[in-house]
């Protein structure tokens, strides 16, 4: 088998590893914080998780496949480091961007709902209070 071939064998393998173990790791534990976002409501949380887990797999493996082909052949073993070390230095890369891009956004909406729970008085306004009289200059 040619090394280009075994270079990128090994490099779907890696790749689609990588991107399966941080999906699976981003929706199990952001769950927890979209439910938070969500106040409370689990299954408008879950169908979200679901959806973003779902771009992420889109987003990243149609990377990870446009990626793949290279202008190269490799040569050696060497080669075959290099190649590799390169491409998936890239797709971690890109795998790191698009989780703190969520987080971003998750984290903003989360900001705006707590916002929007503080704006509410935590009891009813028991009157009001007379305006002052103006400060005279003396």
């Amino acid at each position: 088998m040619d090394r280009t071939v075994i270079a990128y064998v090994i490099y779907l393998i890696v790749s689609i590893g990588l991107t399966i173990w941080v999906a699976r790791t981003l929706s199990r534990n952001g769950r927890v914080f979209l439910a938070d976002v969500l106040q409370g409501n689990e299954k408008l949380a879950d169908a979200v998780n679901h959806l973003l887990v779902v771009g992420f797999y889109l987003v990243n493996l149609g990377f990870v496949a446009l990626y793949l082909s290279g202008d190269d052949t490799v040569e050696d073993v060497r080669g075959v480091f290099e190649a590799l070390s390169t491409k998936l230095g890239v797709v971690l890369l890109v795998l790191g961007a698009m989780h703190l891009a969520n987080v971003y956004v998750l984290n903003r909406i989360r900001r705006r709902g707590i916002m929007e729970r503080e704006q509410v008085p935590p009891v009813a306004p028991q009157g009001w209070t007379a305006p002052s009289a103006p400060a005279t200059g003396a």
